[in-house]
């Protein structure tokens, strides 16, 4: 069962890849060794060594608990600028891609009897293991030949090898490529924000209701509507009070999640004693990168949903079924 699921991860990373980078044939041709093979006329790093292998370790263990602070580290800064730009959906789609696991997981770290690493990768579903080769440095770039597998399959016949490249930035090894392909966010970021838009319209409408269910539980405890999104939010000090009810995450008591800004308005009561209503929104930050629909909750507790090119949506546009 875990070779099955290791498969279609791999069928998955493999195409998203396709999609992800641009091609880097040359760099492709100049290393194709395994984890404890190094080519004649090469400087191979040693086992106990840092360098890049280190850096390649590091990235492996980020990726794996998705991370993000340890993995920009190991970005060059024009990816680093690019990276930071990019939707938090497509952040951590992009750090899936390393391990093939769709949870964060727990890394460990062991060495195989040569004295190559290897960084296992465990979530409750399923585990990668991925074994760094030795590094082909030359000048400021350095190759590392990596197997990744399910550490269940004894035969290896589900074993995928990869090469990995380096480039040495500020003196520190930063991420070049990955197999055939060079890391090139800046070139792709638009179109790696629009992959997960689906994603990042799906959290916006969990954040619209997340948000309803904490008004409502606000209402029910302290008997009016909370003033503002920061009222529901954590308290500034000591416990839960009408200025922090510690309903919501400090994202969502901002007015931001994902890609998307949530807004919060009261309608004020009626003049037959009815009580106060609200209406909710989510717009996407950036319109076509994280997210085209906007959506709209009415004073009724209808959620409506429609493309409004960023623009903040109404009672009037179709309900979302």
């Amino acid at each position: 069962m875990h070779s099955r699921k290791l498969k279609v991860r791999r069928q998955v990373f493999l195409l998203s890849c396709a999609l992800l980078f641009a091609a880097a044939n040359a760099v492709a041709q100049e290393s194709s060794s395994k984890p404890n093979e190094s080519p004649a006329g090469t400087l191979s790093e040693t086992p106990s060594s840092g360098g890049p292998s280190a850096a390649l370790r590091a990235v492996l263990t980020a990726t794996c608990s998705q991370n993000q602070a340890d993995f920009v580290r190991f970005l060059t800064a024009r990816n680093k600028e690019a990276f930071s730009r990019m939707s938090p959906p497509a952040r951590v789609a992009l750090m899936k891609r390393f391990v093939l696991l769709n949870e964060p997981g727990k890394p460990t770290i062991s060495s195989n009897p040569a004295g190559r690493p290897i960084v296992r990768c465990q979530t409750p579903d399923v585990t990668t293991e991925m074994q760094i080769g030795g590094a082909e440095l030359r000048d400021n770039i350095a190759f590392l030949p990596m197997e990744l597998r399910d550490p269940t399959d004894s035969t290896g016949e589900d074993v995928h090898q990869v090469v990995m490249g380096f480039v040495r930035e500020d003196g520190e090894w930063k991420l070049l490529s990955l197999g055939l392909l060079l890391l090139d966010l800046p070139a792709l970021e638009v179109e790696w924000d629009a992959a997960e838009i689906e994603s990042t319209e799906k959290s916006a409408i969990e954040s619209v209701y997340k948000v309803a269910a904490a008004v409502e539980a606000y209402r029910n405890k302290y008997a009016h509507l909370p003033e503002s999104l920061a009222n529901l939010g954590p308290p500034l000090h000591g416990t839960a009070s009408g200025e922090g009810a510690g309903l919501l995450d400090s994202d969502l008591a901002n007015g931001m999640k994902n890609g998307y800004n949530i807004r919060y308005a009261i309608l004020g009561a009626s003049t037959l004693g009815a009580p106060a209503k609200y209406e909710l929104s989510g717009t996407p930050r950036q319109y076509g990168r994280t997210g085209r629909r906007s959506f709209f909750r009415d004073a009724n507790g209808t959620l409506h949903a429609a493309d409004r090119h960023g623009a903040v949506g109404s009672a009037t546009d179709p309900k979302l079924e």
